[in-house]
Order: C-alpha cells, then structure tokens, then sequence
C-alpha cells in the first residue's frame, strides 16, 4: 500500500529527555508537531485540557479524556502506557467508535520487562534468595537445610493470570520451560498458544488449584477489588500472589489480613492503591510481603521504545494500515 502524503498535527504532552525528543522530532519529519506546556515526565501522568489539542489530527501522551470525546478533528490517540484506565470507559470508546477515531496503547513496549518482573519474583521466591539476603544484611546465620529445603522448583506448578494481553502472552512464553500449567482468565475464551483460557464463571475453582495467582488486570469499572476476601479465601493456602495490574484492582486490607493469617505464602506487590504506598501503611511490614516502586513496567530503554512505538504506528496510520496495539 503507498504512503500518502498527507500532513497531520500532532500533539504531545509526554516529555522525554532531550536525545528521545529530539528522535521524535526527526521520525514526524514534516509533520506540524505541537507541544503541550504541561508535559510530564511521567508517563503515568494524566495531562489536563489543553487548547492546543483541538488543532490537531493526532495526540501522543496523556491526554485529558474528555477533551479528546469532544474533538471531532482528533482522529487517532496513542497513549504512553500499557493502562489505559482514564480512556476505558463506554463513553470514551463510543465516541471514538462513532467518528471512526482510533485509540491505541503501547502495551508491547512493557510486556518483556513485567513479564520479567514477575519470572524475577517467582524465582527469587522459590529459590529462598529474599530470606538468604535478609540473613546476609542482619545476623550472618547459617540456615543451610531451611532454606536448602525450604526450595522449590516451578516445574509442574500452576500459575493463574488473571487477564491475558500482551504482559500475559509474553509471560507465558517464559515461563513455557518451565513445564508448568499455565492458565488464564479473559472475557474472550478464544484459544492461545501455551495456556489455557477459561472463562470468568470458572475464576473460583482455578484459584483453589493455583500455586502462583498473577494480576494483570487493567482498572476499570468490572476490575476495581476484584482480588478480594472472597477470592483470596479460595486460593490455595501457602500459593503466592502478584500484582503487576493496578492497585484498584485489589483489596489491599484482605491481602494484608490473608498474610498475617498465613493462607498467602507470599505477595509481591508493584501496583497500590494509593500511589506512593505512605511510609506508615502495614503492607511495609506485612509477613512474606515484597515491594517494589511501580517499577515493574521500567527499563533503561523505555521512553526511547515508546517513541520508536509511536513513530511505527504513524508510519502505519498514514499508510492506512493497522496499528500496533490499537484498542479501538
């Protein structure tokens, strides 16, 4: 298919280092390129209202949400996050649906490094590093046969993920030689490769089987709480839990009360509800409980994929192709 030769507007409101911005300037060429005065370094940041964005074709960041319903000139918003929460509403998807406008996220920049993340974590558990370290840090004991036995090989243990895109395919394509038994929970049942998709009615008799539950569920009005007491309450007693989604997505009180009651043998938790976790909240504390900054997502690299995304699916919108990671 020829490129055509249309010039867009572009808008952004995601501010990169100078290296990174200088990259997108020179992959939009001749395109007019508008900058946001609010930009953020953070690309988990929501961007206000900005006037600029009603000039444009194309808005790349974090823009405001409702603004961009209201801009029937937008054609194409492209996020710089895998969540989408603020754009993954009815209203939002409607309008966008209506005018032919398309969404998109760059979830596949973040797959590698969360799946990562979680394999780093199941690891580190099963192999006794995290307690060996505190023993280093603090007395120097010689706990030779606990933790010696207290190890634990993934081979032929069960892994639940909760919500299955692109950090869920990536995850099970690592954890594939393993030989483990991986399932997965998603509205859509179609079959993948390597897993076993089931349907939500089916969550409760899954869990009571899992060994490693993993939470990669986005927020948005069905997900809010759904790893609960109840839930929790099904899981088998010592599995280990992890959450990479968002922290709305899970009771923070019931996952604190299931450690301290011991029915969860661990939690690795990145993502909380509020962000930052405050200095004084329990989870700090909590037996068996592992914290990371929201970090799981990060890489030295990030913000120059995310660009490299970004100018992938311009080249693709201006072709009339499809876009890479496109929600709507």
């Amino acid at each position: 298919m020829t490129e055509r030769s249309e010039k867009l507007s572009i808008w952004c409101n995601a501010k990169f280092s100078d290296a990174v911005m200088r990259r997108l300037a020179d992959g939009t060429g001749d395109h007019r390129v508008l900058y946001a005065s609010n930009a953020s370094t953070s690309v988990l940041a929501a961007g206000g209202a900005d006037p600029l964005l009603a000039q444009v074709d194309v808005a790349f960041g974090q823009p405001d949400a409702k603004q961009c319903m209201a801009l029937p000139k937008l054609r194409w918003v492209e996020v710089t996050t895998a969540g989408y929460t603020r754009y993954d509403t009815p209203e939002f998807q409607e309008a966008f649906r209506a005018r032919g406008a398309a969404f998109s996220n760059v979830s596949t920049v973040f797959a590698d490094p969360c799946a990562q993340h979680v394999l780093a974590m199941m690891l580190a558990l099963g192999r006794q590093l995290l307690p060996s370290y505190r023993d280093q840090l603090n007395d120097h004991s010689w706990h030779y046969e606990k933790r010696r036995y207290d190890s634990r090989l993934l081979n032929g243990q069960t892994v639940l993920l909760l919500g299955f895109g692109a950090i869920g395919r990536r995850l099970v394509e690592l954890l594939a030689p393993y030989q483990m038994n991986l399932i997965a929970v998603r509205r859509q049942t179609r079959s993948e490769r390597g897993v076993r998709i089931i349907p939500e009615e089916n969550v409760s008799s899954a869990l009571v089987a899992a060994d490693h539950v993993v939470n990669i569920l986005p927020e948005n009005a069905s997900t809010r709480n759904y790893v609960n007491a109840r839930r929790l309450a099904c899981m088998k007693p010592g599995a280990r839990f992890y959450n990479v989604g968002r922290g709305t997505t899970v009771d923070q009180a019931a996952v604190l009360e299931a450690l301290r009651s011991g029915r969860l043998g661990a939690a690795y938790l990145d993502v909380f509800d509020p962000e930052p976790l405050p200095p004084e909240h329990p989870l700090w504390t909590a037996p068996n409980c592992f914290i990371t900054p929201h970090t799981a997502g990060g890489h030295h690299d990030q913000d120059e994929r995310i660009v490299e995304h970004f100018l992938q699916n311009l080249a693709a919108f201006q072709r009339g192709e499809p876009l890479v990671d496109r929600v709507v």
